[in-house]
């Protein structure tokens, strides 16, 4: 590929993302886009009305760098609720534009030039340019389509943590495989972090998002805690993709790390959405548990049995709402055909 003019050499080769490129080309062809993750109706009326109120009413000037009181105090009763975690929510809550900017500023604020960070392939594509931003270093650990049409990763592949190993980026339920990590393999990458002390950056923006599987959290078996720090943004469980308001949560320290470089990236995250969101999350608990269901409900016209009347095979179950598809026949018959 050939090098981008003024782009930096840590940014070269990244491109537009293929998200953007995927629903351009879907607009293009007023094809059905499923390459980005957004819903097709927007989230519930009442927390649209309240967001509304705020832009014309206020608050609309610069929140806390944290985010505001009573966002952080829903998200502590939310992972409280959900996953019997105790938090403070002056010291072990910080909100961010999206999980995105989570992600990344938890990158340039744990990471060292040259430290090593571990991701499961294949990752979200952010991950890679986050990473390059902090001046790390990924080290893939690949994981594999299996028989029962999950993915699996090899465990000797995971254990080879190095000298510069500093940092695993987890995202479960996985995008884009739609692999959800059982409780064993959440308990073997935990005592890796324990033996190693390499801290856990674990992304669950789809915790609420499962079809037929249970979500277990890796913040859920104590021993890791004061190494683990989570991110989230719910804004998706809500069809409200746009407002991109997200929080890391997590020991104190790691937050303080984490909001240090958030302070330079965004500063603070959009105003008259988060008494909104505020409310989102404290609505009953059924609408979070009915959240996979009820995303999955408008796509079953258009999954996997079209899919498969390609040349391909569905390699992903229905534990997220993700489907791997595998072209390599396609592939290797146009291979077959080429001079």
């Amino acid at each position: 590929m050939p090098r981008q003019p003024f782009v930096s050499s840590r940014l070269q080769g990244f491109g537009t993302t293929i998200f953007s490129q995927m629903s351009a080309l879907a607009m293009e062809t007023n094809a059905i886009n499923l390459g980005q993750g957004f819903p097709d109706t927007d989230g519930p009326m009442g927390i649209r009305r309240e967001a509304a109120n705020a832009i014309l009413n206020g608050p609309n000037q610069y929140p806390p760098v944290g985010g505001i009181a009573d966002l952080r105090s829903a998200i502590v009763e939310h992972q409280k609720r959900f996953w019997g975690i105790e938090l403070e929510s002056d010291t072990q809550v910080v909100t961010t534009t999206g999980a995105t900017e989570a992600i990344a500023a938890a990158l340039i604020g744990l990471c060292e030039l040259g430290d090593e960070v571990i991701v499961f392939d294949p990752t979200y594509d952010s991950y890679a340019a986050g990473i390059a931003m902090a001046g790390a270093r990924p080290r893939p650990v690949v994981t594999h389509p299996a028989d029962d049409n999950t993915f699996q990763f090899d465990e000797a592949e995971l254990r080879a943590f190095g000298p510069r190993t500093e940092l695993i980026l987890l995202n479960t339920p996985h995008n884009p495989t739609g692999k959800v990590f059982s409780h064993d393999e959440l308990a073997l990458i935990a005592d890796l972090c324990l033996h190693f002390n390499v801290l856990a950056v674990v992304d669950e923006v789809y915790e609420h998002l499962i079809l037929q599987r249970r979500h277990h959290a890796l913040r859920q078996l104590w021993d890791v805690r004061p190494n683990h720090h989570h991110l989230v943004d719910l804004t998706k469980c809500f069809s409200l993709t746009g407002w991109k308001v997200g929080w890391a949560t997590g020991p104190s320290a790691l937050i303080a790390a984490v909001q240090t470089a958030k302070q330079f990236l965004t500063f603070a995250t959009g105003a008259p959405f988060q008494p909104a969101v505020a409310s989102a999350l404290q609505l009953d608990s059924a609408y979070f548990t009915g959240s996979g269901r009820r995303h999955a409900a408008p796509t079953r016209h258009c999954r996997s049995r079209p899919l498969r009347t390609q040349d391909s095979s569905v390699l992903a179950k229905q534990h997220l709402l993700h489907y791997g598809q595998d072209f390599a026949p396609r592939l290797q018959q146009r291979d077959q055909l080429l001079p």
